[in-house]
């Protein structure tokens, strides 16, 4: 059965758009952040009902802000989750109004044809992937504003979703060769746009500006397309999931940082991106007894960068797992956690 998906957006009963974050959520209540919000001065949607966009930037310090704004005037969204330990916002499965499937919307867009510019090329690219990569028009989705109907042609990006991971690492390869192509009309940033882009990610990661180059350079999931900006996300489908909610307890240690090397990074591609390490040394933070297994990245700057084999530095939370099901624990590092509030990463090393 279709679940709630990465991605996904909920319409909540007080008028309210969040973003489902991840696949595995508490059967009463769904994991996600609030992006937009009602408001008549507002530059999102047509027409009469105007909105307004609360989640400035996709970083941890953002959603912090839209945290302040939900204990204010909406606290029945944010809980302190005990198996997480940590505070988030969640949507109460009762409080829900509309939830918004990304599959669902591109089929709607590609049956009843283009209402303006910018659906017309989420069509375009959308075909053109799917012809290139022999992956069916139905394992791909629309998210972001277009989900919901508010774009704006002006300004609005084109994010795609692409589900499962064989379909993902095809569309991968597809993208790849398509920005070799001096043909198409999928292109890679020009060097100007490029080095902006960099510096933007630099000051919002707070970064040095090498290792923001280092991590633009690998981020295949963005480029132009016929002039707009697009974004392709791999998502999961339910039978890759293998896990359930209550299956773990997490428990915060303290903030570290190490220097690892990666030894897998298929699961990288997701939110939240795994990548398995061995050769774990503390540089900094609390001394543990036990092997940290995992560093696992809710900020989607650091999805698919790492490689098998590749030496990395990484600053996050350290947290002990405690897998309810077999009795057994273990280390992981979190990026993107309110406790390290924006100065967490993930950092490339020279071999």
């Amino acid at each position: 059965m279709r679940g709630f998906r990465d991605r996904d957006y909920l319409l909540t009963k007080d008028g309210l758009f969040f973003v489902v974050v991840g696949n595995i959520h508490p059967n009463d209540k769904i994991i996600a952040y609030l992006k937009y919000v009602p408001d008549e001065t507002g530059s999102w949607g047509r027409g009469v009902e105007k909105f307004k966009r609360v989640l400035r930037h996709y970083t941890i310090p953002s959603l912090k802000e839209t945290f302040s704004l939900l204990k204010e005037k909406y606290p029945q969204y944010l809980y302190k989750d005990k198996n997480l330990n940590i505070m988030m916002s969640f949507v109460p499965t009762d409080y829900i109004e509309k939830h918004f499937k990304p599959e669902e919307r591109l089929r709607e867009i590609l049956e009843n044809s283009a209402q303006d510019e910018l659906e017309s090329k989420v069509i375009k690219l959308v075909k053109l992937i799917s012809k290139e990569s022999n992956v069916p028009l139905n394992s791909f989705g629309i998210t972001g504003s277009i989900l919901i109907n508010i774009h704006r042609v002006e300004f609005s990006d084109i994010d795609l979703i692409i589900y499962g991971k064989d379909n993902s690492y095809k569309v991968k390869e597809t993208l790849l060769n398509l920005y070799r192509d001096s043909a198409s009309n999928v292109r890679k940033f020009s060097k100007v746009e490029f080095k902006e882009w960099c510096v933007k990610v630099s000051s919002l990661y707070r970064l040095e500006l090498d290792d923001a180059r280092k991590i633009c350079e690998r981020k295949w999931n963005r480029g132009i397309f016929d002039g707009t900006l697009f974004s392709i996300h791999p998502v999961k489908v339910e039978e890759e999931i293998s896990s359930s909610y209550d299956d773990f307890v997490f428990r915060p240690v303290g903030i570290v940082k190490v220097r690892a090397t990666v030894v897998n990074a298929e699961n990288s591609i997701f939110n939240p991106a795994i990548y398995e390490i061995s050769q774990v040394k503390i540089v900094e933070g609390p001394k543990i007894n036990g092997n940290i297994k995992e560093v696992v990245s809710y900020e989607g700057l650091y999805s698919d960068i790492a490689r098998e084999g590749e030496k990395i530095e990484v600053r996050g939370k350290l947290e002990n797992i405690i897998n309810r099901t077999v009795g057994t624990s273990y280390y992981r590092i979190l990026i993107g956690s309110p406790e390290a509030n924006g100065s967490d990463y993930l950092r490339l090393l020279d071999s």
